[in-house]
């Protein structure tokens, strides 16, 4: 399981039972959503999964949306969840594929390798009949050791070195409207368009459906967004959950450890010192 970011809903279902998997709802919108998730999570969840709140499991002195806990907040908070070492990690949401490889690159990035999405989320879940249950699952606590890769994280420093020496490739995973300028940013008072020298690939354009494309399409899509798979990539988008999606693609296709721009645009774009581009 560690091998691949991805477990089918099939393997789910035969190992529902084992004590070694911790299972994860990930569900998550936008703040114009307007919608409860956690309501949502008690209403109806896959059997034993905890709830995962990016924006309570975020650092608190921050005032960018769910930016990444300390190693030490993080563990605490597995813990309380009952999410500790030795355990398979399978985390799903509601949309079927959105939030979920957020909160897969959080435990990457605290060091957990034993972490996958589930594919189809829980739409496919429910379509195919499986079972569901309602109110708030407790697990035991559990000890939980976060050991911080920065190698898959990247800060605004990183960018900046990045777009200025070419050591890696940004790539922005917001529509193309957002990143030429001609649409507006969903968060009130920040403006669109790009990192100068960042690409342009709409996380749309990994999804068939609800669900994550096929490896060679996941190359291909890359590919004509004029990324080089062969050297490394920071993915950005508008607060950091998106890339997560172009992480976990370019994970499918090989591409190893690309790495996630944490602040994303809120970040660069709600500064005073940093370079837009439109067009």
């Amino acid at each position: 399981m560690a091998d691949t970011p991805l477990v089918s809903t099939d393997w789910l279902a035969e190992h529902l039972e084992s004590p070694d998997i911790a299972i994860i709802d990930a569900s998550w919108y936008m703040p114009a959503d307007a919608r409860d998730t956690y309501s949502e999570y008690l209403a109806e969840h896959i059997p034993g999964a905890v709830h995962f709140d990016i924006d309570t499991i975020a650092d608190p002195n921050s005032d960018l949306p769910h930016m990444l806990p300390s190693p030490i907040a993080y563990s605490s908070a597995m813990r309380k969840l009952g999410i500790g070492d030795g355990q398979r990690i399978v985390v799903y949401d509601t949309h079927g594929l959105f939030a979920a490889p957020r909160v897969w690159w959080t435990f990457k990035v605290m060091g957990v390798d034993d972490v996958s999405v589930l594919e189809g989320g829980l739409p496919k879940w429910k379509a195919e009949g499986r079972p569901v249950e309602d109110g708030p699952v407790r697990r035991p606590e559990r000890h939980f050791t976060a050991r911080l890769d920065h190698a898959i994280v990247a800060d605004l420093d990183d960018v900046r070195r990045a777009l200025k020496s070419g050591s890696a490739q940004v790539v922005d995973a917001r529509s193309a409207g957002r990143f030429d300028g001609s649409a507006p940013e969903p968060r009130p008072g920040l403006k669109s368009g790009h990192m100068p020298g960042s690409s342009n690939l709409p996380f749309q354009e990994l999804m068939d459906g609800n669900r994550l494309v096929a490896p060679e399409a996941v190359r291909a899509a890359f590919e004509k967004a004029g990324v080089a798979l062969d050297r490394p990539i920071v993915t950005t988008c508008g607060s950091g959950v998106s890339a997560a999606i172009l992480a976990l693609g370019l994970a499918t296709a090989g591409h190893g450890k690309a790495s996630v721009y944490d602040g994303s645009w809120t970040e660069w774009a709600g500064r005073d010192d940093t370079e837009i581009e439109t067009g």
